[in-house]
């Protein structure tokens, strides 16, 4: 007698669903399958390291790729941005660093403050949000080249991550010498985004590189000014 799948409650008569692929029986999670899991997330084939490289050499091509003909050589880019903003958030608080990428001198009493804070503390979803107001600007710019909306935020995903990954590398050198160097960082990390998103369009115009940066910079003071706004609406109301 056939058995209903657990996930998608098709019959089942192997032992695996033909339908959806999942094991009748599921093993029991110990040490291994946390080992595995883990293994599946950081494996050089398939895994984080082998993306960062990708990313930093041919960030075009390999989007471009992963967009139209291949989603399994690169880490999901969701979990991209969030593992690496979660990596910077990380050294960010362990060294105690004040000055991240998002810096907002203002009294943390004012819902301004509350709202930079929350940004400062949450880098993973604030990057999401961010790479909405990018993408805007990048679709009017790059409107000619037929890219939806939500291929160009996937592009952010990945071009955010690794800038994720920049500020990461100057952010634990200054922690560990104490030297001040995290505008250096922001620098690099503009000009990184700027140069793979030109390079996904097209890298043999100089042109594209340029819009690149201006949306890349135009997307970002939106989001503060935004956050801004929606700060000093909220005390006038309250």
């Amino acid at each position: 007698m056939a058995e209903s799948c657990l996930n998608c409650g098709k019959a089942v008569k192997d032992n695996y669903c033909a339908n959806c692929g999942q094991a009748v029986q599921l093993k029991r999670i110990d040490a291994n399958y946390v080992a595995h899991e883990i293994g599946q997330v950081l494996n050089f084939e398939r895994g984080i390291l082998f993306t960062v490289w990708e990313l930093l050499i041919r960030p075009g091509e390999n989007i471009r790729d992963f967009l139209s003909e291949n989603r399994r050589r690169l880490v999901k880019p969701i979990i991209f941005i969030i593992a690496t903003s979660l990596i910077f958030s990380f050294i960010n608080q362990y060294f105690n660093i004040e000055e991240g990428y998002v810096n907002y001198d203002e009294t943390k009493q004012s819902t301004i403050g509350i709202i930079f804070k929350w940004v400062e503390n949450n880098y993973g979803y604030a990057n999401i949000i961010m790479g909405i107001f990018i993408a805007i600007w990048t679709k009017l710019f790059f409107r000619k080249y037929g890219y939806n909306f939500f291929e160009i935020l996937i592009l952010l995903c990945f071009v955010m991550g690794i800038g994720m990954l920049i500020y990461s590398v100057f952010a634990l050198f200054q922690g560990l010498t104490h030297i001040n160097i995290m505008q250096i960082g922001g620098v690099i990390g503009f000009i990184y985004s700027a140069w793979a998103i030109g390079q996904f369009f097209d890298k043999t115009k100089f042109s594209n590189y340029v819009k690149a940066f201006l949306s890349y910079l135009l997307g970002f003071f939106t989001f503060s000014l935004i956050a801004i706004f929606i700060g000093v609406l909220i005390d006038l109301v309250a």
